[in-house]
């Protein structure tokens, strides 16, 4: 069974309990980093257990959520391994995972409506990185100490 990482903040909330409904009819082990409620809450403090996991190769893939995604993108984002795409159409989310080998879908829950976000979570499980000239571009993502 394939594990699925996922975490939100307050506002990510009831969309997130609707896509763990999803994964688990899917056959996915969900692992979720919270929150558990809708009251209100830091987002950092789910996003970077959930990023941490993804950066050490515990987990390969996750599902953030928040109003706009901005700010759980940017926190994952700051995780060498992590590649977080934020996907507010499932069009980019296909992007996201042909191109940029994501490994995070950072979905904005207050501007998407529930059958968008299953959408996009779809074409990011479903997708796969193209490699060839996307391989060098992934490559040279990675922080890079000056000499």
């Amino acid at each position: 069974m394939d594990k699925i990482a996922i975490a939100c903040d307050h506002a990510g909330y009831e969309r997130k309990i609707e896509i763990i409904k999803y994964l688990n009819e899917q056959g996915f082990e969900v692992v979720d980093f919270g929150c558990n409620s809708l009251e209100s809450c830091d987002y950092a403090d789910f996003i970077h257990p959930l990023a941490s996991k993804i950066d050490k190769g515990e987990l390969k893939r996750g599902i953030i959520l928040c109003g706009s995604a901005n700010g759980v993108n940017i926190t994952a984002n700051k995780y060498q391994n992590v590649r977080s795409a934020l996907c507010w159409q499932k069009e980019i989310a296909e992007l996201g995972r042909s191109h940029n080998d994501a490994n995070v879908c950072a979905i904005p829950a207050r501007f998407t409506l529930l059958e968008e976000s299953i959408d996009i979570v779809k074409s990011f499980l479903n997708t796969n990185f193209e490699g060839g000239r996307h391989t060098r571009r992934v490559e040279k993502i990675a922080i890079r100490k000056q000499g």
